[in-house]
């Protein structure tokens, strides 16, 4: 079991949405919070929010997709909040479009915000993790990460990435003899703004997930050091209906069901991009009673 009560933990994408959610509860199990976030108004909010509710949080405004900029968060992090125990790496973007009417710069940001930012916030924590044999890294993909679908290939590709990168990271570590855990996250749509206009055709079976019990079943994966939390469950029979089908008859399913048409009316979350927004900007600090 992974004990998350007066332990350190650190959310990226932590503003809004899951990560938000996930902080939240993280804090009512008495663990100290610092939220990471490029919008820095809702981060302010969200950090309030917790503090109002008695919880301990901190607030660090940071573009995660700058490798520079995430080293320097590291240090403030650690330096204010002490060693990083568990680490939720949450931030992610989408552009809900077709390959040939996406940008370069929206391909771009893709895969700086939803693959790279791992990589540097990962490096970063990591190493003081494996000193103590002690931490645990959730790496939130995406029920995409498992299957590609219409008007998400820029999405779909980069979390597939991600389920590369925990398998990947869970075999270094297991090689190492070391404790510590990570937990892969591959949800279907959920209903946060990230994902608006989203439908489902058939919501008995592939239901739009309710923010809050997503990230109750993502606290309790890392409570339980589940290593892979696929919700709901019918995203546990993707890998295996493409090794059993053929591919057009995998194609056809996957039309029968919907999910090609999920992303029709897709209209998503206005936000401003990573670029323009500032980084590494202090919002508050952990408090230490």
């Amino acid at each position: 079991m992974t004990t998350i009560a007066a332990r350190h933990v650190v959310i990226t994408g932590a503003a809004s949405g899951i990560g938000r959610s996930v902080a939240s509860r993280m804090a009512d199990r008495a663990a100290a919070v610092s939220l990471v976030d490029i919008d820095e108004g809702r981060l302010a909010r969200a950090v309030e929010g917790i503090r109002g509710a008695g919880g301990r949080a901190c607030g660090y405004v940071c573009d995660v997709s700058d490798r520079q900029a995430v080293q320097g968060l590291a240090r403030q992090i650690t330096e204010e909040g002490g060693p990083v125990d568990i680490l939720v790496n949450n931030a992610g973007v989408v552009s809900g479009g077709r390959l040939l009417d996406l940008t370069d710069q929206q391909i771009d940001r893709t895969f700086r915000v939803n693959v790279l930012a791992l990589f540097w916030t990962t490096r970063a924590f990591l190493p003081t993790m494996i000193r103590r044999d002690t931490g645990h890294i959730v790496n939130i993909a995406s029920a995409a990460g498992l299957i590609g679908t219409r008007r998400e290939t820029d999405y779909a590709a980069s979390k597939h990435a991600v389920v590369g990168f925990d398998e990947a990271l869970r075999m270094e570590l297991r090689r190492l003899a070391s404790h510590v855990r990570t937990t892969v996250v591959c949800p279907y749509y959920i209903d946060t703004g990230m994902f608006a206009g989203v439908r489902t055709r058939v919501p008995w079976l592939l239901p739009i997930l309710k923010e809050e019990r997503v990230a109750a079943q993502i606290v309790r994966a890392v409570e339980t050091n589940r290593g892979r939390l696929l919700i709901p469950w019918p995203v546990h029979l993707v890998p295996v209906l493409r090794e059993v089908l053929p591919l057009r008859v995998f194609d056809m399913v996957a039309d029968a069901l919907g999910v090609n048409d999920a992303m029709n009316e897709y209209r998503g979350r206005a936000t401003a991009g990573p670029e323009e927004q500032p980084a590494g900007t202090r919002v508050g600090a952990v408090p230490t009673s």
